[in-house]
C-alpha cells in the first residue's frame, strides 16, 4: 500500500531586528530550527544594498530569526567609487557583551591622500569601533549599524585625519563565544 505523501507547509519568521514577518517552508515548524534566511534590505534602506542572514530559532509554535551577519553588496561600493578617489578597508576582530565579532570597515577619502593618511584613518577606525562595541550587545550593534548610528559618528571622528566621501562598515558578523 502507498504511503500518503507529506506536504511542505509555509510557516510564518519573525524579523524583529527589522519588524518585518517573512515565510519559510518545512514540513514541520520544528525543521526550521537552525536554518538560515538571506534578506535583502535594499528598499528598507533606500538603496544602500545590504544583505542580512539571520538564523532562525523555533520557540514553542513559534519561528524568530536573529540575526548573524551583515554585508554591503560589491556593487554598490563600486557604484560608490569615483576616480581621483582612494578606499580604506580593514578586517579584524573585536568582542561584545555576548558574541565574539568580525567587522569590516571600509571608507572612501574625497580625494587621492598618502599611504601614511591612509594607514592612520585605518587605525583610528579600528581603535574607535573596537572600544565601541565592547560593552553592548550584538543585537544592538545590528540594529544601530542599520539605523546608521554607528558610520556616521565614525566618519565625524575620522573627518579629524581626512574628511571622507562615505564610511560604512561593509562586513559584520557575529558569532557565538
Amino acid at each position: 500500500m502507498a504511503q500518503a505523501k507529506r506536504k511542505k507547509k509555509f510557516f510564518d519568521v519573525e524579523m524583529p531586528i527589522i519588524g518585518k514577518e517573512t515565510q519559510m517552508q518545512a514540513y514541520e515548524i520544528s525543521e526550521l530550527d537552525g536554518r538560515y534566511l538571506k534578506y535583502d534590505l535594499t528598499r528598507l534602506l533606500k538603496g544602500k544594498s545590504v544583505m542580512l542572514t539571520m538564523k532562525v530559532k523555533v520557540e514553542g509554535d513559534s519561528a524568530i530569526a536573529t540575526p548573524k551577519k551583515m554585508l554591503v553588496l560589491p556593487y554598490f561600493i563600486r557604484r560608490m567609487m569615483r576616480k581621483g578617489t582612494n578606499y580604506v578597508e580593514d578586517s579584524f576582530d573585536a568582542e561584545c557583551e555576548d558574541a565574539k565579532l568580525r567587522i569590516k570597515p571600509f571608507m572612501i577619502t574625497r580625494r587621492k591622500v598618502s599611504r601614511a593618511v591612509r594607514n592612520e584613518l585605518r587605525k583610528k577606525a579600528r581603535e574607535e569601533l573596537i572600544n565601541y562595541v565592547k560593552d553592548k550587545t550584538s543585537e544592538k550593534l545590528f540594529d544601530e549599524i542599520l539605523k546608521n548610528q554607528v558610520q556616521r559618528p565614525l566618519s565625524q571622528r575620522l573627518k579629524k585625519i581626512y574628511p571622507l566621501a562615505l564610511c560604512e562598515i561593509r562586513a559584520f558578523e557575529s558569532k557565538d563565544k
